[in-house]
């Protein structure tokens, strides 16, 4: 289970043991009202109580009622003086009393009330006091006839309160749920809207919110727009240097072709500039597409076991032939066969291009070294040269595409280095550049070996 589904649930629970704890409340204050309303006790108890009662003062006096009151707790008799005093100082509601007094007054035949008279004459009032214990009225009845609010009638005040103040709770716990949930929803939805209108940045992982499945979510698009950022940003860059590198040629193309036609006799010249410059272009479409097939679709289209050191070999021999007496010493130091797994083209172009750049940095007289071995599951090239190298800063630049870090001094379009890497990165290895002591670079291509 989720962060997210943990917080519903938690929430729920609290809301609901919110409810709860309300209406028991209020359960609780109406059993408590209950227990503490009474009303006159009619049942043959009570007789039996009331007619003990009445023995006990005729024949022993007011003393010995009392006596009698005290040790008696089940029926529970009242007994009132003239004055309304209770004999033995206990409390008696008022409405009961009332009813006592009524019912005599009345001269109806009661049971549950009985009027006393002392050995000194002076009269006194008894009654049967029920303790109540089903649904309490809310009036004190006689006959069937109600007299007005009685002792039920603070607990349905309790009750009412307690449920209100429940369903308050609950709503409040609900409505904060609410806002909890439908804030990140909301700047969710805003942050959308603003990605529809072109506004890729980031807004939600500055945004301090703890971490549950909707802060995921709001990194996750964070991600994203960054990332198509990233790309619409290189798309715009791909396109100003693609139109800036097809501007020369095409300048240089037109020129051939305008001095072609003014003067005639030099018409061999200026087709041989004219074949070069197309050359130089269908290169360039050539780089970007395979740039552009590597960044569009990563995986690869065919793979076959291949011998590294071979591949090493041919790609230094056709160097070599192809430059003539001109080339650097180009050396190829392997420990035997070194077997991938791979696309052999993509491959074959990717260590094309690093030698070919070796060459070109090492220069006339220089030497270029291939050096090949294998540690950690890893099989290694290093292309090393001994040409001007490369400024610190540009080590991880030089993989871009379209840089130079000598643009004056280097044929090229920059886009070798970009290729290689995509091609290591599409076979699970890496490439990476490094200064070399006492001048030049070394170029490190990492494959993982065939298991």
């Amino acid at each position: 289970m989720g962060r997210l589904f943990w917080k519903f649930f938690l929430c729920i629970l609290l809301a609901q043991v919110t409810a709860a704890v309300g209406i028991g409340s209020a359960f609780w204050l109406r059993e408590r009202a209950r227990s503490q309303a009474a009303e006159l006790d009619t049942g043959p108890p009570a007789w039996i109580a009331l007619d003990a009662a009445a023995a006990t003062l005729r024949h022993g006096g007011l003393p010995a009622l009392r006596g009698m009151l005290g040790e008696l707790q089940r029926p529970q008799v009242l007994v009132l003086d003239h004055l309304g005093q209770e004999l033995l100082g206990r409390a008696v509601p008022p409405g009961l009393a009332a009813e006592a007094r009524r019912q005599l007054a009345s001269g109806e035949a009661t049971r549950g009330v009985r009027r006393l008279a002392g050995p000194d004459g002076a009269d006194y009032i008894a009654f049967v006091r029920r303790q109540f214990r089903g649904p309490p009225p809310g009036v004190i009845q006689a006959g069937g006839s109600p007299r007005g609010p009685g002792p039920g009638f603070g607990y349905r005040v309790s009750q009412g309160a307690g449920i209100v103040a429940a369903t308050l709770a609950s709503l409040l716990f609900a409505a904060l749920l609410a806002w909890y949930f439908s804030r990140p929803i909301r700047a969710l939805r805003s942050a959308f809207e603003a990605a529809a209108a072109g506004d890729l940045a980031p807004r939600f992982t500055t945004g301090g919110r703890a971490g549950d499945e909707l802060s995921d979510l709001g990194r996750d698009f964070d991600r994203m727009s960054a990332r198509l950022a990233a790309l619409m940003d290189g798309q715009r860059r791909l396109l100003h240097d693609v139109s800036h590198e097809l501007r020369s040629p095409l300048a240089r193309l037109q020129a051939a072709v305008g001095l072609a036609h003014q003067q005639p006799d030099k018409i061999g010249s200026s087709l041989d500039r004219i074949e070069r410059e197309s050359m130089r272009m269908d290169k360039l479409v050539g780089e970007l597409l395979t740039l552009s097939r590597l960044e569009a679709s990563p995986g690869l289209a065919r793979t076959e076991q291949l011998d590294l050191s071979e591949l090493a070999d041919e790609i230094a021999a056709d160097a070599r032939f192809e430059a003539g007496p001109v080339v650097p010493t180009i050396r190829v130091q392997a420990p035997g066969p070194i077997i991938v797994q791979g696309d052999p083209d993509l491959l074959w172009s990717a260590l094309e291009n690093v030698v070919r750049n070796a060459i070109r940095h090492g220069g006339s007289g220089g030497s270029v070294e291939i050096v090949l071995h294998a540690a950690g599951g890893q099989a290694h090239i290093d292309v090393l040269d001994r040409g001007p190298g490369i400024a610190e800063a540009d080590l991880e630049a030089v993989f871009q595409p379209f840089f130079r870090a000598h643009p004056n001094k280097v044929d090229g379009h920059g886009l070798g280095l970009a290729i290689a890497q995509r091609v290591l990165a599409a076979h699970g290895g890496s490439i990476g550049a490094a200064r070399r002591e006492g001048g030049g670079l070394r170029m490190r291509l990492s494959l993982p070996l065939q298991a």
